[in-house]
């Protein structure tokens, strides 16, 4: 059964690097597939477009471009805060930090630079502005159920009658 846009709960290996480039950025081969329910938002665009179509068992190796990856750096997002915000933590130039939006939802900055006086920090995903390979393969595909292709949350639980399609 090939992979529909919207409903279908997939599970995939992926092995991620820049485009052009050989250094593995992330890597689940050999680990826990990724889960996930299709047309959701809970991968990146360009994958997930990439993604319809495909069988169980099919392996596919996918350019996604920076614009449907985590979109083009916004030099804007880089920014000069106070230092007194970043009291007792041991800066370091290139360090992750997180901390909370506007919103409540969790933000990542990189450390671009520091000072007495102030904290560069840069707002943009660190694979922004990047065109990234996905070597990609599919292991497993099904029908969302009703409470999944509502929620978006892939039910790991009630394999009723010892099939629960989640391969055990």
């Amino acid at each position: 059964m090939a992979i529909k846009a919207e409903n279908s709960v997939v599970g995939i290996e992926y092995e991620l690097t820049e485009a052009g480039k050989s250094e593995i950025i992330d890597s689940n081969k050999g680990g826990m597939p990724l889960e996930f329910v299709m047309g959701k938002g809970q991968i990146i665009p360009g994958l997930e477009k990439a993604l319809v179509g495909m069988s169980e068992g099919e392996s596919a190796d996918i350019l996604v471009k920076a614009e449907e990856a985590y979109g083009l750096r916004d030099e804007a997002a880089v920014q000069t805060l106070p230092k007194e915000q970043f009291e007792g933590i041991d800066l370091q130039k290139g360090m992750q930090l997180y901390g909370q939006g506007q919103n409540g939802e969790t933000i990542q900055v990189t450390v671009v630079d520091f000072d007495d006086n102030g904290v560069t920090v840069d707002f943009n995903h660190p694979l922004a502005g990047k065109d990234l390979m996905f070597n990609v393969t599919v292991v497993s595909e099904r029908e969302a159920t009703p409470i999944e292709a509502e929620t978006g949350q892939v039910e790991r639980s009630g394999c009723e009658g010892g099939s629960c399609g989640c391969g055990h």
